[in-house]
């Protein structure tokens, strides 16, 4: 038997050669029934085709934005948490396998960063060109068939992306004949393209030739030849969010537009289906070609069979009473877009995407039957009979794989820096605590405040004030906050306060501008109705990661929840004086804040920043705590910028937090807050609290 693939549009596949040979074992241990290609066959049909009609099914298994969550481990708390990781997914693709006779593996992106482990192969030691990143080693044991480039990936710079995705990458700045051991699988993009060659910086999709085991229409085994397109987008916002690594080096343009350039050619080359990869989710916006989240419009382009999905860390089909998604287009029950079989897995290894592809042949050629399709997702945590949480077992050969690594990742963040004499959370940042937030403005503004006094003298006579958000703020689950316990303070610690590898950035703005910003975060709160004696949810959906917040005695300000958006930040002062809209000030950001932040504040588009630092956010804050070991309530957790404008409620006004947490409110001196239900409801292991807004 014969397998290979084809790279698109004449690129090199680059860097996975070697993996592929190893996997070939691997696939040969697992009894699959279908082989990935072999580099360099030729284009000869696999074997010879009967020619009666015949049956089968092609099962699409997806994994995104896994985040390099290999192990289900918290580099944060030092601690398994069976909740994610890749290597509880790897059981549910080995389960799926045995299930179906046909299956490809594909992975969404958003695949290389988000632990310390991948810092740490990244920045603290990096990893060697002779050795793949632990992430990809522990994929090769799964042995994928392809995968596209998610946002993240290019926050560690293009040198690197190129060295671990095999080398050969032309752009400027990248040794192109850099040959390393790469990812293991061919990775696809169609819509990021190198300023040097005015082509895809990876191929942008690859051709995948297997034998699918059918049924003939005498119902005996039968295998055939079939073309697999798999083709590959990601977010134009790179562009904006790595802008200091990509500019003038790379371009992007629309999925759409990609899709009409290369599905075409897919089948031009004899694709029988086309798969395609999104690393994006689903807007209901009107359509642009810088859309972040372009899978409604991406689906009706002709020649797409199925779309995997991703970014949004959000599920689809989601069969619950309020699923995630349910613009026009949008089929929970059958889990299409627009007619396209779809999923997205959730994030960091929490659920497998399988599609469920009817296919027939007709004695010629492969016909899809899309109407027939079954698309779901499989969780690696689910609840017995008896309604106790039961999680799937690690797959236990992964964990070895990555073994040495993940402990020296271990011993790097218990690295010490510092102590602290209070618990620093962001339970209850939402009602006002400043505890975990505060001390990372302060790291923020120091650094900002130093560079611009030696640096920038043109700015030197504007304030510099810093915003930041609670980036862990109970979206994943009641564990899914920052928490570090009083008492000595380690690298691990600092990188819980600041969780994602942005970089500072500074910008200029007006008083009027803050005002708006302010409102724009603002959107974090539903309006509540004052004279409504049922239960009101007080947290919207708008995230946590962009509630930006002052956290200084400098700037004080209300936000009225029973008004609507726009309306809502009421006696803004600066100096205790009300603030004057057209006062200068400088802002420590992020970089992701200063230039894609348009919908805060139009400055927010890059054109305000006057400064694009090269240091990342977390390690200016643990430079801070080096620097200022002692960490206090007083001195760094207790300056409330904020506070809710008072009314009384007819009814109660609640929120969910984390389990047993009223402490930490009643220690941040918060008023007013009480636990109404130790189980919200919600399966995520959160409490309900009320809030009353009168104190």
């Amino acid at each position: 038997m014969q397998d290979r693939y084809l790279p698109g549009a004449g690129l090199r596949a680059g860097g996975y050669s070697l993996a592929l040979r190893q996997r070939r074992h691997v696939l040969a241990a697992l009894g699959c029934g279908v082989l990935l290609a072999a580099c360099g066959g030729s284009d000869s049909p696999v074997s010879s085709a009967p020619s009666q009609p015949a049956t089968a099914t092609l099962a699409v298994l997806e994994t995104t934005d896994l985040h390099f969550n290999v192990r289900s481990y918290d580099y944060f708390k030092l601690a398994e948490d069976k909740s994610y990781g890749f290597e509880r997914t790897a059981t549910l693709i080995r389960a799926a396998r045995q299930e179906f006779g046909n299956t490809l593996l594909v992975d969404n992106g958003d695949t290389i960063q988000g632990t310390a482990l991948a810092d740490y192969e990244a920045e603290v030691k990096p990893i060697p060109c002779t050795q793949q990143l632990s992430m990809f080693k522990a994929m090769a044991a799964l042995s994928f068939d392809a995968g596209t480039l998610g946002n993240h990936e290019f926050n560690y710079g293009l040198p690197f992306l190129n060295q671990v995705l095999g080398g050969g990458m032309q752009v400027d700045g990248v040794d192109a004949s850099q040959k390393c051991v790469g990812s293991g699988y061919p990775a696809v993009l169609a819509n990021v393209y190198s300023s040097k060659t005015q082509k895809p910086l990876v191929q942008p999709y690859v051709l995948l030739q297997r034998t699918m085991v059918a049924k003939g229409s005498d119902g005996k085994e039968v295998r055939l030849p079939i073309k697999i397109g798999v083709i590959g987008f990601t977010t134009p916002g790179i562009m904006n969010w790595d802008k200091r690594y990509l500019e003038g080096k790379v371009y992007t343009e629309g999925a759409v537009e990609s899709a009409r350039k290369y599905v075409p050619e897919l089948r031009a080359k004899g694709a029988d289906v086309v798969v395609a990869l999104l690393h994006g989710g689903m807007d209901g916006a009107a359509y642009s070609a810088t859309m972040e989240n372009p899978g409604l419009y991406l689906s009706k382009v002709a020649g797409i069979d199925a779309m995997v999905m991703g970014h949004q860390h959000s599920i689809f089909p989601d069969r619950s009473a309020k699923p995630a998604f349910s613009q026009s287009g949008v089929d929970n029950q059958a889990g299409t877009v627009n007619g396209v079989p779809a999923v997205m897995a959730s994030s960091w290894g929490k659920a497998l995407g399988v599609i469920q592809l009817p296919l027939k042949w007709d004695g010629k050629q492969w016909s899809v039957d899309k109407s027939g399709s079954k698309s779901e997702l499989r969780n690696i945590q689910n609840k017995d009979a008896s309604g106790a949480t039961v999680f799937v077992n690690a797959d236990p050969a992964i964990a070895p794989l990555i073994e040495t690594q993940h402990q020296a990742a271990i011993s790097y963040v218990k690295t010490p820096i510092g102590s602290t004499d209070f618990r620093m959370s962001t339970l209850f940042a939402d009602v006002g605590d400043p505890g975990a937030i505060q001390i990372v403005n302060q790291a923020q503004q120091s650094y900002v405040a130093s560079y611009v006094q030696s640096n920038l003298p043109q700015y030197a006579s504007l304030p510099v004030l810093s915003v930041s958000a609670p980036f862990k703020s109970g979206f994943q689950g009641g564990k899914d906050f920052t928490d570090v316990a009083a008492g000595p303070l380690a690298i691990y610690n600092a990188a819980d306060l600041y969780l994602y590898p942005n970089t500072v950035y500074a910008v200029k703005v007006n008083g009027a501008d803050i005002k708006d910003w302010l409102e724009a975060a603002a959107k974090r709160f539903n309006q509540i109705d004052v004279s409504k004696t049922a239960e009101q949810q007080l947290i919207s959906s708008f995230p946590g990661y962009n509630f930006d917040m002052f956290t200084t005695a400098d700037v004080q300000y209300e936000i009225d929840v029973t008004q609507p958006l726009g309306s809502r930040i009421r006696n803004l002062s600066y100096l205790g004086l009300p603030i004057n809209p057209a006062q200068e000030f400088v802002i420590a950001t992020n970089n992701y804040r200063a230039t894609s932040g348009a919908s805060f504040i139009p400055k927010l588009n890059g054109s305000s920043t006057i400064w694009a630092s090269p240091d990342a956010n977390r390690d200016v804050v643990i430079e801070y705590v080096r620097k200022n070991p002692q960490v206090t309530r007083a001195a760094n957790g207790s300056a409330k910028s904020w506070r809710f404008t008072k009314v009384a409620t007819a009814g109660p006004v609640v929120f969910s937090s984390g389990v047993d947490a009223l402490s930490v409110a009643q220690d941040a001196g918060l008023n007013g807050i009480s636990v109404l239900a130790a189980d919200d409801g919600s399966g995520k292991g959160m409490s309900k609290y009320q809030i009353d807004l009168s104190k």
